[in-house]
């Protein structure tokens, strides 16, 4: 048996197993990260995982495996390539476990990150059998997980960032009774609320109302709260591109707010794009960015392609499932039953379930918004809006430096920049800070030569500190910050800012986000025992002036 051959059959046997849970992969899953372990599925949505178009049971997604499933799919022009990126990546797995068995986790780490590479770009040769592979991505991902979190170091390095899981990825594929007393009344208060998205009361909204009003009540009030930092944004560019405000649920649904919130099968940011969706609406990535954690660049995407969805299907309804599903799946659904409302497709079953639970969420959230004060939504404490300051950079620098340089501690600096993945940004970035320290950044990074941005840092001379305290703190010698700031004299006077020239760390491979809540460590507190204060002298030459306005 050939190679392909076992790869194919490989496949067949885990779809199999997968068709037997349900075929539609949970949408919000979709990148949890590369190292996601899986009890933390994520709950995907943006984009777009849709099933091939050739099937027998009109019900994908109820008692029986598909034909598809059961046989080698046609051969399609995509297949021989898709193929032998299947087979690459199979092999750079093995070899990722063999050298995190030999406890080598930077060669681990990057063959890892190569086998999940290739299977994603076996779905994209040839898409007609992306569920396939994305099914197999799946195990592959579950594997690494547990090599992850067990001992590759997932959550060593507080610069690289965290990645957090979507709030209601758990209830997606789940129903919830109606409370009969609920429905009259529902019906009365959308009787009398106006919204430009349709609202609709069924026993699936009713449900979802149910249970964001009772047991899921906080997490409804978290995740509105949390709005607060971006709501007057994504109501403004959901205005400009004309897509309705109520929409701003979507994000609520996908993410709960979250900048970073990701998906197993690699749909990331408060929008939750897949890589290549966002691409086409102009989410790039770097090695060091990822713009589909920018929220308001996501948004703009966002709203642009909710407004294409609704132009293609001209129903919102179909738009959002769309957008969750895929518009091929929409298409496909409608074709095949000749309906082109979302509720028949629902209770057809020609769907996929977490889809159409996924429209009832956003209308329930968007009725229960809209009527505050009766599911005790009207006293919450909004996060406050974020405001910032924007710089231009002219070089690569790195986060740790920027926070030195304006006094803000490295995690509010990364909080800012969700964008920035590794804890430094590229040349030609425009890096958000705190609001009234963008100009004394920039006066005191013209002082840091172009190529030293990426590993100096800016010292504070604490009470008690030399320049061999300052120096061990950084892993600088002494006589290299005399140098670096033109000194007299060797001493460290309270006060000064000093140029560290710390030397470059070698940089691990970049890999995929893990999910986890971000905790980060308190700065290391100066020394306070042998200094000399200040005699009245000039500063050093590196002097951050105070100038923003």
């Amino acid at each position: 048996m050939d190679n392909r051959t076992k790869t194919v059959l490989s496949f067949l046997v885990v779809a199999v197993v997968v068709a037997t849970v349900g075929c539609g992969m949970n949408q919000q899953s979709r990148f949890q990260n590369f190292f996601l372990p899986p009890s933390s599925h994520i709950t995907a949505t943006a984009a777009d995982v849709e099933p091939p178009p050739t099937v027998s049971n009109p019900n994908l997604y109820r008692n029986e495996a598909p034909d598809f499933l059961l046989k080698p799919p046609a051969m399609s022009p995509g297949r021989p390539r898709a193929d032998a990126l299947v087979v690459k990546a199979e092999s750079r797995f093995e070899a990722g476990k063999k050298f995190y068995q030999a406890k080598d986790v930077v060669d681990a780490r990057r063959e890892f990150d190569g086998a999940v590479d290739a299977l994603m770009d076996a779905a994209e040769q040839n898409p007609e059998d992306r569920e396939l592979y994305e099914q197999r991505l799946d195990q592959m991902v579950d594997v690494i997980s547990h090599f992850d979190t067990a001992g590759m170091g997932a959550s060593a390095e507080v610069e690289e960032g965290k990645f957090e899981k979507a709030p209601l990825e758990d209830i997606l594929t789940m129903t919830f009774p109606v409370d009969p007393k609920l429905k009259d009344r529902v019906k009365e208060l959308v009787a009398s609320t106006g919204s430009q998205l349709p609202l609709s009361v069924n026993d699936a909204v009713l449900g979802y109302i149910n249970y964001f009003a009772g047991r899921g009540h906080k997490t409804i009030v978290a995740a509105s709260e949390r709005s607060g930092k971006y709501r007057a944004m994504i109501l403004r560019v959901l205005a400009e591109e004309g897509v309705p405000p109520e929409l701003i649920h979507l994000a609520q649904a996908e993410s709960g707010f979250i900048e970073r919130a990701v998906s197993r099968a690699a749909a990331g940011g408060m929008w939750q794009f897949l890589k290549w969706r966002g691409n086409e609406y102009g989410l790039q990535q770097t090695p060091y960015t990822d713009d589909r954690m920018d929220p308001e660049k996501a948004t703009r995407a966002a709203a642009r392609h909710l407004h294409d969805l609704y132009n293609e299907f001209g129903d919102w309804y179909l738009a959002l499932a769309a957008y969750n599903c895929g518009p091929g799946t929409v298409e496909k659904a409608v074709e095949r039953t000749g309906y082109a409302d979302f509720w028949e497709l629902r209770a057809r079953g020609v769907l996929p379930a977490e889809t159409t639970n996924y429209v009832p969420i956003i209308l329930a959230m968007t009725i229960m918004e809209k009527n505050a004060a009766e599911y005790g939504l009207d006293h919450l404490q909004y996060d406050a809006p974020i405001e910032y300051d924007t710089v231009q950079l002219t070089a690569p620098t790195s986060l740790a430096l920027v926070a030195d340089i304006i006094d803000t501690p490295p995690a509010e600096v990364a909080s800012l920049n969700p964008a920035v993945l590794k804890g430094r940004a590229p040349e030609g970035w425009a890096l958000h800070v705190p609001k009234g320290t963008g100009n004394q950044l920039l006066a005191t990074l013209d002082t840091v030569p172009t190529d030293k941005r990426i590993s100096w840092r800016v010292h504070k001379v604490e009470t008690g500190e030399t320049l061999a305290t300052i120096g061990r703190k950084y892993g600088a010698l002494p006589a290299a910050i005399v140098a670096a700031n033109n000194l007299k004299s060797g001493e460290a006077l309270e006060g000064d800012r000093l140029l560290i020239p710390t030397a470059p760390r070698p940089e691990a491979p970049a890999r995929r986000p893990v999910t986890h809540t971000a905790t980060h460590r308190a700065p290391a507190s100066g020394h306070t025992a042998g200094v000399k204060k200040p005699a009245a002298r000039k500063a050093p030459v590196l002097v951050a002036h105070n100038n923003a306005k």
